[in-house]
């Protein structure tokens, strides 16, 4: 069984069901995931890492996400950790989904490696948020199982 951490930006709930339900499909193969609602980088103790984020305001990060990104910044070494990131967000602003493009580019700047580009999940969509997360999902299976752990 592999262990997934499962990091959590939600302001509003979207990414938070987002999350939820991807960690159920996972929980439901050859993985064990452990959800982060309020992500403490101490609490983060396997390598394998899925942020599920939304991009709050002026391309922010959700309120509950910014004292992990803080950890992150003072952080010097994340080369243990490979992850990928889903980001939830309105096409019709320009900051469209800036906050998993910054959180990808943190962790790849403190040395993490990214197993896939960024999921950019638009909410003007037909398809809901979460079953466009799920029909990405065999792409990330398929890179965890991959991954070193």
């Amino acid at each position: 069984m592999r262990n997934i951490e499962i990091i959590i930006g939600s302001q509003m709930g979207s990414a938070e069901y987002v999350a939820e339900q991807l960690a159920e499909q996972l929980d439901a193969s050859e993985f064990s995931t452990h959800l982060h609602e309020q992500p403490d980088l101490n609490a983060c103790q396997h390598p394998l890492w899925l942020v599920v984020t939304s991009t709050y305001g002026a391309g922010d990060y959700p309120d509950n996400l910014l004292p992990f990104i803080e950890q992150l910044t003072q952080h010097d070494d994340l080369s243990h950790v490979q992850f990928a990131v889903v980001g939830i967000g309105d096409s019709s602003y320009d900051t469209y989904n800036l906050a998993a493009s910054n959180c990808a580019q943190l962790l790849t700047d403190k040395g993490a490696q990214q197993l896939l580009p960024v999921l950019k999940v638009d909410v003007q969509d037909e398809a809901l948020p979460e079953d466009a997360a799920i029909a990405w999902l065999p792409e990330l299976t398929q890179q965890l199982s991959l991954a070193v752990q």
